[in-house]
C-alpha cells in the first residue's frame, strides 16, 4: 500500500508580515526620547541568579509591589492603590474646572500598553485590561507617595551626624512623616525601600508622567520635577549625593528617567564623567588593594566633603580623588545602614542589565570600596579617618558585607569606558610600587608615630654618627700621628 506524504499548508504572506512586525518592534525600543534628546532604552529586568543567590531579600519587595514581576498576594496593595486613585482624581478635580474622566485615563494608558510591555525584558501572560489597570493604580500610588499630589510634603531636614553616629532607624522620611506614629514611619520606610530602591519593582516613568499630565492639565509642572524634588532631598539627607539628575550623553539636554530607580541612579554621576575628562593611557590596573596596604605605602585617607558650591567638593559618594603623587586619597563619607547595601546592589543591577544606557560608574565605585574595605582592619582604619560611618555590630560584619557587595557583577578594571576610577587606581599603584616611598612610610609608621621610639631613633642616629666620626679620627691619627 502506497504511503501518502503529509502536506501542510503555510500562509507565507501572513507569516512574513508577522515577522516584519516583530522586527520593527525590536528596532523601536532601542532608543527613547527624553526632553528632545535621544537616549538608549532602559529595560526592567530580573536580577541574575548568580547575583541574587547571596541575599535574595535585597531585590524582592516586602511591603508593596510595583509593576508585574512581584504582583502577587498582599504585595499588590489593591485597596491602598484604589484609595490613591481617588486622591489623584480628587486633586485633578480641584485643579481644573473640566477634569479628565476615569475612562480618559484608562484610554490613554491603553495606547501606552505596548510600549510599557516592551520596557520589560520578560513577557507576561497578563490580559490587557488587568495590565492597564495595574499601570494606572501603580502610577497613582507613586504620585501620591512621592509626587506631591496632595501638596503637603516639605523638604526633609539635614541628618544629625554629631559625634559621627548614624541616626537610629532609616534615614529616609521627611519632616511630617517623622512626626507620625512609629507604625506609619515603618510603612514610609518600607515604601521608599520597595518603590525607589528595587530594580525589579518598577513601571516605566512615561506611564507616571502621562497620569500626572492628565491630572494636572495646566502643564506648569511635570511628574519628573515633582518626584525628583523628593528623591533629591532624600539622597541629600542620607548623605549619598547632593547632585541634580544627570545623564552622561550628548547633547546635555534635560534628562528623563526610565523608571524611579533610574531617577535615583541619575543622581550618582561622578564629576569626572560630566566634565568629559577620561584617561585611557597608562599601565594596566591589575587590581585594587586594601586600605591597609595603601596605608603602609604612605597613602593618607581623608574624608572629602559633599558640596554644591562648585569649589572642588564632591557631588556624590562616587567622587573619589587622589593627589598627584598618590599620597592622599580623598573619599566622600559613606554612612552605612541596612538600606545602603540594598540601594547599591540594585543600582548595580540596573547597570548590569543596561550597561550602555546606564553606564557602569556605580559598579566601579562598589568594586573599589569592596576591595578597599574588605577586612576588619581596613574598616577600622577608614572609620578612624571618617571615610566610613556605620552603626552595625562590628567592623568585621561591615567588612564581610563589603567583600560580598559585588558578587556576580561583570566588570573590567582596565576598560576606561567602564572604570572611571582607573586613573585613581593607577596613581595609587605607582605609589604602592615605589620602594623609597614605602620605606619612608614604614619608618614613619614604625618610629615617628610614637614619640619615645622617635626619640630613641634620633638618639641612636646621633650615637652612630659620633661613632663613625670617632672611628675616622682614630684612623687618621694612626696614619698621620703628627696631626
Amino acid at each position: 500500500m502506497e504511503k501518502k506524504a503529509d502536506h501542510c499548508m503555510i500562509d507565507i504572506p501572513t507569516l512574513a508580515q508577522e515577522l516584519r512586525v516583530e522586527l520593527s518592534s525590536l528596532k523601536s525600543p532601542a532608543e527613547w526620547v527624553a526632553g528632545g534628546s535621544v537616549q538608549p532604552w532602559i529595560f526592567v529586568d530580573k536580577v541574575g541568579e548568580s547575583t541574587r543567590s547571596l541575599d535574595p531579600h535585597e531585590y524582592v519587595p516586602q511591603f508593596v509591589s510595583i509593576g508585574p514581576y512581584h504582583r502577587t498576594g498582599d504585595l499588590a496593595r489593591e485597596a491602598n492603590k484604589v484609595n490613591y486613585l481617588g486622591d489623584v482624581l480628587s486633586a485633578a478635580a480641584a485643579d481644573s474646572s473640566a477634569p479628565m474622566k476615569l475612562e480618559d485615563y484608562l484610554s490613554e494608558l491603553a495606547h501606552l500598553e505596548h510600549s510599557a510591555r516592551r520596557s520589560y525584558v520578560h513577557s507576561f501572560d497578563i490580559p490587557s485590561g488587568e495590565f492597564v489597570r495595574m499601570l494606572l493604580l501603580d502610577a497613582c500610588y507613586i504620585l501620591v507617595r512621592f509626587g506631591d499630589v496632595l501638596g503637603r510634603r516639605p523638604a526633609p531636614p539635614q541628618p544629625d551626624m554629631a559625634n559621627g553616629v548614624v541616626p537610629a532607624g532609616h534615614r529616609v522620611v521627611p519632616t511630617e512623616e517623622r512626626r507620625a506614629p512609629s507604625a506609619d514611619q515603618r510603612e514610609n520606610v518600607a515604601v521608599v525601600r520597595d518603590v525607589l530602591y528595587l530594580a525589579e519593582n518598577q513601571i516605566p516613568f512615561f506611564v507616571v508622567d502621562k497620569v500626572y499630565e492628565l491630572a494636572f492639565l495646566d502643564g506648569k509642572t511635570r511628574a519628573v520635577d515633582a518626584i525628583a524634588r523628593y528623591v533629591h532631598d532624600l539622597l541629600r539627607w542620607t548623605g549619598y549625593t547632593v547632585a541634580t539628575p544627570t545623564v552622561v550623553a550628548p547633547p546635555a539636554l534635560r534628562p528623563q528617567p526610565a523608571n524611579l530607580l533610574h531617577l535615583v541612579h541619575m543622581h550618582f554621576t561622578p564629576t569626572v564623567l560630566t566634565s568629559g575628562k577620561r584617561s585611557r593611557g597608562g599601565r594596566p590596573v591589575g587590581r585594587w588593594r586594601t586600605a591597609t596596604e595603601y596605608y603602609f605605602a604612605g597613602v593618607r585617607f581623608k574624608r572629602r566633603a559633599l558640596s554644591t558650591d562648585g569649589g572642588g567638593g564632591a557631588r556624590s559618594i562616587l567622587d573619589v580623588k587622589a593627589s598627584r603623587g598618590g599620597g592622599t586619597l580623598q573619599v566622600p563619607r559613606l554612612s552605612i545602614d541596612d538600606q545602603t547595601w540594598r540601594l547599591l546592589r540594585n543600582l548595580m543591577a540596573l547597570e548590569q542589565s543596561n550597561p550602555e544606557a546606564a553606564g557602569t560608574h556605580v559598579t566601579a565605585y562598589c568594586v573599589f570600596m569592596s576591595q578597599l574595605a574588605c577586612t576588619a582592619r581596613d574598616v577600622e582604619l577608614l572609620s578612624r579617618r571618617g571615610v566610613i560611618v556605620h552603626g552595625l555590630g562590628n567592623d568585621e560584619q561591615v567588612a564581610e558585607l563589603f567583600a560580598n557587595l559585588c558578587k556576580g557583577a561583570v566588570f573590567d578594571f582596565d576598560e576606561a569606558d567602564q572604570n572611571y576610577l582607573r586613573p585613581v587606581c593607577q596613581t595609587l599603584e605607582r605609589r604602592f610600587r615605589s620602594r623609597p616611598r614605602r620605606w619612608m612610610a614604614w619608618l614613619k609608621q614604625k618610629y615617628f608615630l610614637n614619640p619615645w621610639l622617635a626619640a630613641g631613633l634620633v638618639a641612636a642616629t646621633i650615637g652612630l654618627a659620633c661613632s663613625v666620626i670617632q672611628a675616622v679620627y682614630s684612623v687618621l691619627g694612626y696614619i698621620k700621628p703628627g696631626n
